[in-house]
């Protein structure tokens, strides 16, 4: 006689071996993907808030002026938005606001006035310095309970799921 409200099909409390065997590896593959976007959220939020409040800026601004920063020098608009992995459009937006807040320049090429180049200007670079010092201490604080080792693993561990052309 069955219990009333009971499917064979369905049983909430199963028992035997699937109770104590683990996930099957793509449901943990999947929980440890949903673990890191999570991870990578929580902490783009408090550098988001973090740019906003201390710096009256925003990410995505950091990230151009990171990227033009890092190069050193001026880059084409083109070379910018691959760095950056956004469109040439999503690029141009930024670089307009930075550019009328008198953090970049934007500067024809020589060969090819077509083509322009953005670069930092000096009071760009020295925002970013002082934003990047900021950034820099808050990702700090946010890792500050991994040490070396732990780094060296969390490093590895991600080399080996990130294609080549990314590392």
């Amino acid at each position: 006689m069955m219990k009333r409200g009971y499917s064979p099909r369905y049983d909430p409390c199963p028992k035997g071996p699937s109770v104590t065997a683990p996930d099957p590896l793509p449901r943990r593959r999947l929980r440890t993907w949903i673990r890191l976007l999570r991870l990578t959220r929580h902490t783009e939020n408090q550098l988001r808030e973090y740019m906003r409040v201390s710096h009256n800026s925003t990410l995505p601004r950091f990230d151009v002026m990171a990227a033009l920063h890092r190069n050193n020098g001026p880059l084409k608009m083109s070379e910018l938005s691959e760095m950056l992995l956004v469109s040439n459009g999503n690029a141009s937006t930024i670089v307009n606001r930075l550019e009328k807040d008198g953090f970049v320049a934007r500067v024809p090429m020589a060969k090819d006035r077509r083509v322009v180049m953005v670069e930092l200007t000096e009071a760009g670079r020295a925002h970013f310095e002082t934003a990047a010092e900021g950034h820099a201490e808050m990702v700090d604080g946010i890792l500050a309970a991994y040490g070396h080792e732990e780094l060296d693993q969390i490093r590895d561990l991600l080399h080996r799921v990130n294609p080549p052309e990314d590392r």
